[in-house]
């Protein structure tokens, strides 16, 4: 499984609308993806700043999705964020949430 962490500079007072749009848009074209397993949103206190991780079945799909489907997204929630958001990409070792196969190397 990999991880696809995405840390967001919001504009001011914007988390609230932020919030919905990732609620109603951008949660249902992730979950038109293939290899989605699932997003967690977070938002600092004060709302400045927020932090989405993507879950992945696979590194190819995490890397499709890059590719493919990140730039919409990207357009859509442009108008919350200030700045360039800063992508991070993980292979996940352990979760509670997922099962996760022992395939991360020692």
């Amino acid at each position: 499984m990999f991880a696809r962490n995405v840390s967001i500079r919001l504009k001011p007072n914007s988390s609230v609308e932020f919030t919905k749009l990732v609620e109603d848009e951008t949660i249902p074209t992730l979950r038109k993806q293939q290899g989605f397993e699932g997003e967690l949103t977070f938002l600092a206190s004060g709302g400045a700043e927020a932090v989405a991780i993507s879950l992945w079945d696979s590194k190819e799909h995490a890397e499709a999705y890059a590719r493919t489907g990140y730039s919409e997204v990207l357009k859509n929630l442009n108008k919350f964020i200030d700045g360039t958001p800063r992508v991070q990409t993980y292979e996940v070792a352990n979760s509670t949430f997922h099962k996760v196969a022992a395939t991360v190397a020692a």
